[in-house]
Parts: structure tokens; C-alpha cells; sequence
């Protein structure tokens, strides 16, 4: 061992979680830096019969348990945590939610049951444009309180960083109220969050017919806005021909950019548009939802940084056929990640592993395919690798312990919760 590595060690621990039967660190330094592809996305770094060692709300050190303990400092103040044989993997990264707005949907999910489709209901003003209009009668505060016990909810399924965007305000007012909400909301609710802009999520009813001035509004006000006053730190659109076509949408991508706002799509859902393709070009975060991409798409993702954000829970919940094709962007050497889309319309869906599950009965993804999914590959996603999503020296200290010996049980047991435990920065979060 390395003089400095054997100083670090000296160091003593805040935390020490002793007795971990399968620790699944995310960690191989022998692999090329950035999110997993491939071979790589089953690679978990597994280590049996482990130990984790915690400084300052940090991993100090992880690994076997004989070496992990016998380098460890344990004074009177650690906490020893024993996981008594059981699982610890990393907290799960959502990278993609709407998780603020106002009402829930469930009228139109019973219209959906009864044969009406996403775009029939968005058509006759349902779908997005009925949140915006709740949306806009709220309070700033009532957004915050209602978040607040949304992520709690989302906390308890083992979920320690989430994104989370604007899009049901749809007016510079509204679009500010969310991102303040979200802020606060994050923050009482003690949770990692990176916001994004999305008031490019559809044309308010109100620029219907002037959508060259909605365009505008969103390039030369609501985006200098967020950026100066750091309300978001990247911007979405909502990249579809029923929605933003592809020149709109890389003229509010490029004002964002420019902005030094980060960015991501919403691409190829609906169609086989392009979107997926503008993102990689663009050098986007990510690219999300993708169930209709094409060859071409795919090909440009397997060639960028840009991550392909997959959304099953979308496709469960409005009774689709067709998901994403994972196996084929795996193959292809895209970067696949996974979200909840959680949102109170076609997503309200809080389980990240109910998400493992579905990813691995219906796009045929394996359980370690998954696990990596939602946490490095997700961490990548946000921009937010070199502080979570693995738990490797020097990363936050953010993890699970299952109710559960194996992480194939995550997505084996449909519907169930498996987290016994959350901790974010060493602390934990639920009782």
C-alpha cells in the first residue's frame, strides 16, 4: 500500500458498516473512465463478505472486511453499523422526474383503460396542458409541501439524487415557481437534486398560434433568467413533431448551451424524429425515452458521452406494447441508464426497483445491467459521477442496505421494497 493511501486509512472513521454479506460497490478501477458500456454494464465490483468505512460523510475505504478493518480507526465516537449479511449497493440516481405539480391524473388514467390514447386525451386539453393549468393556480409554498412528501416517498424506495424539472408552468412565472419549489423541496427533504429547465415540455395554450414567440420567450427571458439566477443548471425539450421540431428545438438547446446551462431531450418517444441524434451532436447530458429511435440514432449515441435514459415505467403505466430496445443500445455500446419518469400523468411511478424490474422482464435487461443503470450510468447522466452512483474512495457516502442478501432480488421481486435502510453523505435517512 501506498505511504499516502496507508495515511488516508489512518484516518478515523465516522462510520464503519461491518458484516456486509454482498457489497456491490460499482467500483473497477481497471475500466475506462466514464459511464459503463457493454461487457462493462455488468461489471458491479462485488465484493463478498465486506465492509465499508466512512470520514466526513465520504467512503474512506471499502473492500474485503479482514483488510478494510484491520486498516480502519475506530474510536469511541464511530457508529458501527451491522448489516448482518446483508446487501449494500449504492443509492439509486434518478435521472428524469417531474415530481413537481399540483393535481394527480387518475381521471385520465382511467380513460386511457377504457381505449382513449396519450395524444386523443392531450388533444381534447387533458395531459400536460391539465397539469399547467392546475399548476398555475398554486402557491409557490403548496408545490413545496406537496414535493416534499413526493420525494419523501421516492426516498424510502432507496432513491438518494434525483433530477427533477419544470414544465407544468409553461410562462416565466411559472416556470420560476417550480424550480424554487423543487429547490427547497430537495433540500427539506434531504435529498441530492439537479434541476432542470423544461419549459420547452409543449406550447401553452396561449402561443398556439405564435409559437415563434413562445420560442422566444423561452430563449431570451425564461433561460437568461434561470442561468444567471442559477435556478437550473441544464435545460430539456420536449423534442417531437407533435411538439418542438427538431430547428426549434436546437435553437432553445443552443441558447441554453450558450447560457452555460447544461443539456438534455426528450427524443424519439413518439417518433422516429431525430432527437436522439441532435442530442449526441449537441454533446446533451442525455438523451431519454428513445422507443422509437432508429439505427441512425443509436449509432450517434454509441459514438458520444451522451446517455440513453430509458423510461419503462412510461410504457407500463400507459399500456404499451413497444419499450425502448435496450439489448440493442447495450450492443451497440450506448451508455443506457434508467429513470422513473415519475409524473403525475403517464409515470406515477416512485420504485426504482419496480423500474429494475420491468427493465429486466420487458427490455430483457439483466439484473447487474439494471443496478448499473440506476446509479453510475444514472450518475453519469446528471453530471454527478465523481460524487455518486458508486461507492468508491473519495464519493459521497450515499447507500443502501437491502432487506435482501443478493441485488438479483431487487428486480426479482416485483412490486416489493427491498430498502431496509438509506444513507446519503453517511447519515441515515429513514428510521
Amino acid at each position: 500500500m501506498r505511504h499516502e493511501e496507508k495515511a488516508l486509512n489512518r484516518i478515523a472513521a465516522d462510520m464503519v458498516v461491518d458484516h456486509v454479506g454482498q457489497l456491490c460497490t460499482l467500483h473497477d478501477p481497471e475500466l475506462v473512465a466514464g459511464p459503463r458500456r457493454g461487457d462493462g454494464m455488468a461489471s458491479l465490483g462485488i465484493v463478498t463478505d465486506g465492509a465499508l468505512v466512512i470520514r466526513d460523510g465520504r467512503v474512506l475505504d471499502c473492500g474485503p472486511r479482514d483488510r478494510v478493518l484491520a486498516d480502519a480507526v475506530v474510536g469511541s465516537s464511530t457508529e458501527l453499523v451491522d448489516a448482518d449479511g446483508a446487501c449494500v449497493v449504492p443509492g439509486w440516481v434518478d435521472p428524469h422526474t417531474h415530481a413537481v405539480y399540483g393535481r394527480t391524473r387518475q381521471d385520465e388514467f382511467e380513460r386511457r383503460i377504457r381505449g382513449e390514447t396519450y395524444l386523443e386525451i392531450a388533444a381534447a386539453g387533458g395531459g400536460i396542458h391539465a397539469s399547467v393549468a392546475d399548476l398555475r393556480t398554486r402557491s409557490q409554498d403548496d408545490l413545496i409541501a406537496l414535493t416534499v412528501k413526493r420525494l419523501l416517498e421516492l426516498r424510502s424506495f432507496g432513491t438518494t439524487t434525483i433530477e427533477i424539472k419544470s414544465g407544468y408552468g409553461l410562462s416565466f412565472e411559472d416556470e420560476v415557481k417550480m424550480l424554487r419549489a423543487a429547490r427547497i423541496a430537495s433540500r427539506v427533504a434531504d435529498m441530492g437534486a439537479v434541476l432542470t429547465c423544461l419549459a420547452a415540455h409543449e406550447l401553452p395554450g396561449e402561443y398556439r398560434d405564435r409559437r415563434g414567440e413562445y420560442v422566444a420567450l423561452i430563449c431570451e427571458e425564461i433561460l437568461p433568467t434561470v442561468a444567471a439566477e442559477h435556478l437550473a443548471e441544464r435545460l430539456d425539450v420536449f423534442c417531437e413533431p407533435t411538439v418542438f421540431d427538431l430547428e426549434e428545438t436546437e435553437t432553445i438547446l443552443r441558447t441554453g448551451l450558450d447560457l452555460g446551462l447544461r443539456a438534455c431531450v426528450h427524443a424519439d418517444e413518439l417518433a422516429s424524429f431525430g432527437g436522439a441524434a441532435l442530442a449526441a451532436r449537441l454533446g446533451a447530458d442525455s438523451a431519454d425515452h428513445l422507443i422509437r429511435i432508429d439505427a441512425d440514432g443509436i449509432s450517434a449515441l454509441a459514438a458520444s458521452d451522451t446517455v440513453a435514459v430509458l423510461l419503462p415505467g412510461t410504457v407500463f403505466t400507459l399500456g404499451l406494447q413497444k419499450y425502448a430496445p435496450a439489448r440493442e443500445l447495450i450492443a451497440a455500446g450506448c451508455a443506457v441508464a434508467l429513470a422513473t419518469d415519475y409524473n403525475p400523468g403517464s409515470s406515477p411511478v416512485p420504485s426504482m426497483p419496480l423500474i429494475q424490474s420491468i427493465a429486466c422482464t420487458q427490455m430483457r435487461m439483466s439484473p447487474a445491467e439494471a443496478l448499473v443503470a440506476v446509479t453510475l450510468n444514472a450518475a453519469w447522466a446528471l453530471g454527478r459521477a465523481h460524487d455518486v452512483g458508486s461507492l468508491a474512495p473519495g464519493k459521497q457516502a450515499d447507500f443502501l442496505i437491502l432487506d435482501a442478501d443478493d441485488y438479483r432480488l431487487v428486480a426479482y421481486h416485483a412490486g416489493r421494497n427491498p430498502v431496509a435502510a438509506v444513507y446519503r453523505e453517511g447519515r441515515r435517512l429513514n428510521s
